[in-house]
């Protein structure tokens, strides 16, 4: 029993990171500029989730392996006025934007909430069946 509250615990932990990491993408998808102040926009992060604990213990459940940049092409677009648009060369006018799709984050965000209450879920059969197996001993 405490097996698959461990298992569905780990399970909440990399969805919740997850979701933060989907959140925060929205949040920084106008952004043009570095934590420098360079006309560096922010490239949207993807959490990768893998097998196994984060503790090492070697029991199973779910971890967050890392956070990767995603490595798709920024944006352009144009914005002569804008502070960060390219000055000169066949751009001239456009600023780089970020990569991150509003849309493709909500559906992210939406599959990462349904995984997160399957996990709630299969948490409160677990404390039921445990409850169960309780009252018929006593």
């Amino acid at each position: 029993m405490f097996g698959a509250l461990d298992i569905s615990t780990s399970a909440l932990t990399a969805y919740r990171t997850k979701l933060d990491v989907i959140a925060g993408n929205i949040a920084m998808q106008d952004v043009t500029r570095d934590e420098f102040g360079n006309a560096n926009p922010y490239r949207r992060r993807v959490a990768l989730l893998s097998a196994g604990r984060a503790d090492g213990t070697g029991k199973p459940g779910v971890r967050v392996d890392s956070i990767l940049e995603d490595p798709t092409p920024l944006g352009l677009r144009l914005d002569p006025d804008h502070i960060d648009a390219i000055k000169e060369g066949k751009l001239k006018g456009y600023v780089r934007t970020s990569n991150v799709d509003y849309h493709t984050e909500m559906v992210n965000a939406m599959i990462a909430a349904r995984a997160y209450e399957a996990n709630v879920t299969v948490m409160e059969m677990t404390k039921r069946m445990g409850a169960s197996a309780l009252s018929l001993v006593a």
